[in-house]
């Protein structure tokens, strides 16, 4: 082997050796860099939102939803036709019952009805002298008895034409509100013609589709609350009335009707609600945030803070009632929960901890 060839070994053997110290050192440095960020990273404290467990009573509900209806909802049909003459109320007018709504030209029935009154005027005067006479026997008991007879059909004829008379006003059938107007001035309507629907919206109903599985936990006079679009920030309440004994083959279910006080006159039949159905009462319950919990393993879990970490801990839960829950178990009610940004920890994180009091329990 010459000289040069010795030397050319060597060089590459030198540069290999160099190589592989700078990778070597390398390395140390970036394994030193991970581990310094993972200790810092885990001595930072991470925000998150706290709060305590408060005592309540807590409900167990039923949501459903349907639309509301009115149980007092009436068309106001025309007993007699005529010509409208008179409109008296309008949409929206709260009526009585038996208030006058319209009028008809009643000429031709108030002409019947004088010739019906006449016509008994002149018969009731011939039965009365006739009766003198039956009394003395100078008439025979039959005539007597035709006339008699013809007395109360003539009577039944003046109170019919009486009676049609005063069909040409139109009036309300129940008391409540007009909601729609379905005749014209000037129009001429037939018997029997729809001219207005009333509407009794001071107490509203509602059908409740209750499931089989469900049905027992239910009964006539249990309390609801509802909401509807139009309000939704606006709580109402109703009353369970009664629960069909009978089942809907169309879906399985029974039907329980709501009774809904609309006093204030705010909800409209028509309307579409969200109903919560209270079925059972926990007295003085511990309750906390459904978002409080961490649900894992068939697990349910809380993060407790304490001296500036947290510790998860295993609770038992009991009923859920809108954003919130009843602990049975695995809190004493004085700990301080996380509620929001539980996802980023784990057990004995560093956390920088900011109460919030609105998250307690409304109840």
């Amino acid at each position: 082997m010459t000289e040069t060839m010795i030397i050319r070994h060597a060089t590459t053997a030198m540069l290999m050796l160099s190589l592989l110290a700078a990778l070597a050192s390398g390395c140390g440095v970036g394994e030193a860099s991970v581990a310094a960020d993972s200790e810092m990273e885990a001595a930072t404290p991470i925000p998150v939102e706290t709060a305590l467990p408060s005592r309540a009573d807590i409900f167990a509900t039923y949501e459903a939803t349907t639309t509301i209806a009115s149980d007092a909802d009436a068309p106001v049909v025309a007993k007699v036709g005529g010509e409208v003459v008179r409109l008296l109320v309008e949409e929206g007018d709260w009526v009585m019952e038996g208030q006058a709504l319209a009028e008809l030209d009643g000429e031709r029935l108030r002409l019947e009805m004088l010739s019906a009154k006449a016509n008994l005027d002149q018969l009731r005067s011939e039965y009365e002298r006739y009766t003198d006479l039956a009394a003395r026997g100078l008439v025979s008991e039959a005539m007597f008895e035709s006339l008699k007879y013809d007395l109360e059909a003539l009577e039944a004829t003046h109170a019919l034409a009486r009676l049609n008379f005063d069909y040409s006003k139109i009036r309300a059938p129940i008391a409540g509100v007009i909601a729609s107007r379905d005749i014209k001035l000037g129009q001429s309507i037939d018997a029997s013609d729809v001219a207005f629907r009333i509407t009794d919206t001071s107490e509203l109903l509602a059908y409740l589709q209750i499931p089989q599985a469900e049905l027992g936990k239910f009964s006539a006079g249990q309390s609801a609350t509802l909401t509807v679009d139009a309000m939704p920030d606006t709580t109402y309440t109703a009353t369970i009335a009664r629960i069909s004994p009978t089942i809907d083959m169309r879906n399985g279910t029974f039907r329980a009707t709501a009774f809904i006080d609309n006093g204030s006159g705010e909800l409209a039949p028509g309307m579409f609600a969200r109903f919560s159905i209270a079925y059972d009462k926990h007295a003085d319950a511990l309750v906390i945030p459904r978002e409080a919990l961490i649900e894992e393993d068939d697990q349910t879990s809380v993060y407790v803070v304490a001296d500036g970490e947290v510790s998860r801990r295993t609770i038992q839960i009991g009923i859920e009632s809108g954003n919130f829950v009843e602990v049975v178990g695995g809190l004493g009610g004085d700990e301080e929960i996380v509620v929001t940004g539980q996802s980023s920890l784990r057990h004995g994180s560093k956390v920088l901890a900011s109460h919030n009091p609105r998250r307690s329990y409304p109840g």
